[in-house]
């Protein structure tokens, strides 16, 4: 069974690499002399945050945390980081930002650890879906309230590895 048959492209494959090389470029400026710490959550960011991190010209550590929350239930922790990350710039990368509880869950998780600081990257952000105000400080596009697929983004588990970004046929 293919999936594709169904989707319709939304972002391509040369649109994605240049919002990634633009977000680089701004944390490349904002952390200039600093090291990094990137976090990401697993399974969706694992793609985008290799390329990003391939970008990005600084000192920079990775870190994958896995997370699940079922809607009105608590998030439950997989996998937790492994670093210490006490007085470090820690940089949240997301593929997307939806209803925001889990990244909420995980930017407490974090500050609870005392890091010099912490920001939130995504590429896609959908802040209609927002149940909770989280709001990233970098975002590579905002979208509608839309289910994509690609590029890290899933339809059980299906589609994670398109090189570019999908929706469904209307």
């Amino acid at each position: 069974m293919s999936l594709k048959k169904d989707l319709v492209k939304f972002i391509t494959e040369e649109e994605i690499a240049d919002i990634v090389e633009e977000l680089a470029q701004q944390i490349d400026r904002d952390y200039d002399g600093k090291d990094l710490v990137v976090i990401s959550p697993l399974k969706g960011s694992i793609i985008f945050t290799a390329d990003l991190v391939r970008k990005i010209n600084l000192n920079t550590t990775v870190e994958f945390v896995h997370l699940s929350s079922a809607k009105g239930k608590s998030v439950v922790i997989h996998k937790d980081i492994q670093s210490d990350i006490f007085n470090k710039h820690v940089l949240i990368v997301e593929e997307i930002i939806d209803a925001g509880r889990t990244l909420s869950f995980l930017r407490n998780r974090i500050l609870s650890s005392y890091p010099a600081s912490v920001k939130i990257l995504t590429l896609l952000d959908k802040p209609a879906r927002r149940e909770l105000p989280v709001q990233p400080d970098y975002t590579g596009r905002t979208i509608d309230d839309r289910f994509v697929i690609g590029y890290g983004l899933d339809s059980e588990e299906l589609g994670r590895n398109y090189k570019e970004i999908y929706n469904y046929r209307n």
